[in-house]
């Protein structure tokens, strides 16, 4: 499942990618457009028990993959 948070700030990528984790508990990626998004996502998915991978895709846009 993919989650475009592009536009949206702190705390709706995080409530958005948590809805996302329930619906589709083996991964999500996240797409996010600032770095305090990108940090937020981040921490939640870790703290959830998510292997996480960055990738930059643009200017300021961050992808971001987790796994179980």
């Amino acid at each position: 499942m993919r989650i475009d948070a592009r536009g949206l700030s702190c705390p709706q990528p995080v409530l958005m990618t948590k809805k996302g984790v329930a619906e589709s508990p083996n991964g999500v990626e996240v797409l996010v457009d600032n770095m305090t998004a990108c940090n937020n996502v981040k921490k939640f998915l870790k703290n959830a028990g998510f292997n996480i991978t960055v990738e930059e895709v643009g200017d300021e846009e961050f992808l971001i993959s987790s796994s179980k």
